[in-house]
């Protein structure tokens, strides 16, 4: 049996802030961090659309918009300490019609209540910002809003925990846990370990930990698959992100332009639910108890009565068709052709949590505690933008 004071499960960019957080704070304290791939950021922390969020979507009483413009400057300060490359092209949000502008209006409210710095542009100083954007009598500028690559910070992230002295335990998994009187047991793909505490940020798989443990039983994981379509060099060059103004009734932002941090072009995400966890090809990662699992919660989800997840599922599913998919581009930036648009990036999943009292979508970051665990049960998008003040939280929720 292996000892630790903290376990950390999972290595993607929260589990290792956590961890490092952790040390930081605690140095005398021996923390192992359990990663059941053969090296970090292979999951959600590397697939994101690597853009470093302002924060001003969420609604000011909720911890996404408590964290993210906090964790914006931290992160970005982090990528200068470490000579990681930031672009620091800024994002429009773009209007369609006059309906629309009452959501840019309350979007731009909540950035001034969240304390992050927005410009709302007319028009014409839209296109001085980028020529090629159409929007509405106006838009929102955010030039606080970057691209990182994911991969990069969250490798350098792990580099960082190892130099503090924290254990990094790869290409072994999560098999069950036991919460004891002084301890919490594990037993790993290879071990058992002892622990005084353990620390879940298992992200498709928070919620199964969780329940081994007796928290977020209400919880279960309802996965996302998203893809982007990349621009060839016909396409040209764009100035900053261009998004579209989304709808405020569903988590997801719509289809959009991101400029990835070499200057890549790229559309989307679709955004369809994912039949197992790890559903990153037709057959990838199948699990034939996960496909009757996340099939009956969507079916759940579906049927539930003035359901909104109902439209959204049409209408997302309709961007796995290329040409669809950029018509709606073209809302944004027109005159774009479909030939400009040639490959599809590598899949994500959305680790998207559901309560399963009301089949809602839990749109806030979640933790729930046992005595001797923590449970990071919904660290959705902006979460890689909050990493560290979301760690700092979260450690200063174990005293």
């Amino acid at each position: 049996m292996e000892k630790t004071d903290i376990l950390v499960v999972g290595a993607g960019i929260i589990g290792l802030s956590v961890a490092r957080e952790l040390k930081l704070k605690w140095p005398d304290q021996k923390v192992l961090i359990l990663e059941k791939e053969p090296d970090v950021a292979m999951h959600a922390s590397g697939r994101n659309s690597g853009v470093i969020h302002a924060g001003f979507y969420y609604h000011p009483d909720s911890l996404k918009a408590r964290l993210t413009n906090v964790g914006n400057k931290q992160l970005i300060q982090f990528c200068e300490d470490h000579k990681i490359k930031v672009n620091r092209c800024g994002k429009l949000v773009v209007a369609s019609s006059p309906k629309e502008l009452e959501v840019l209006d309350e979007l731009y409210r909540r950035g001034s209540a969240n304390g992050v710095s927005l410009q709302m542009v007319s028009d014409q100083e839209a296109r001085k910002i980028e020529p090629r954007v159409r929007t509405f009598n106006r838009a929102i500028y955010s030039p606080d809003t970057s691209s990182v690559d994911p991969v990069t910070v969250t490798r350098k992230m792990a580099e960082e925990c190892e130099n503090l002295g924290i254990s990094l335990v790869t290409g072994e998994s999560f098999q069950a846990g036991e919460e004891q009187n002084a301890s919490v047991r594990v037993r790993t793909s290879a071990k058992v370990i002892s622990a005084g505490l353990l620390i879940n940020a298992a992200g498709l798989y928070a919620d199964k930990i969780a329940h081994e443990f007796g928290a977020g039983m209400k919880y279960q994981m309802q996965p996302f698959k998203g893809l982007y379509l990349y621009a060839n060099d016909s396409f040209g060059e764009l100035r900053t992100h261009v998004y579209p103004v989304p709808d405020m009734r569903n988590p997801f932002l719509g289809v959009h332009f991101t400029v990835t941090v070499d200057g890549r072009i790229k559309i989307g995400p679709t955004v369809t639910p994912a039949l197992w966890r790890e559903q990153y090809g037709w057959r990838e990662g199948f699990s034939l108890d996960e496909f009757i699992e996340t099939s009956t919660g969507l079916v759940k989800l579906l049927s539930k009565p003035k359901s909104t997840i109902r439209r959204t599922a049409a209408v997302e599913m309709s961007r796995y068709a290329r040409t669809l998919l950029i018509k709606q581009a073209a809302n944004l930036i027109p005159g774009i052709t479909t030939s400009q648009f040639d490959k599809w990036g590598k899949p994500g999943i959305r680790a998207q949590l559901i309560d399963s009292t009301d089949m809602t979508l839990v749109n806030d970051f979640l933790i729930e505690k046992t005595r001797r665990t923590m449970h990071i049960l919904n660290a959705v998008s902006p979460a890689f933008t909050a990493s560290l003040p979301f760690a700092s939280l979260a450690v200063d929720e174990l005293n």
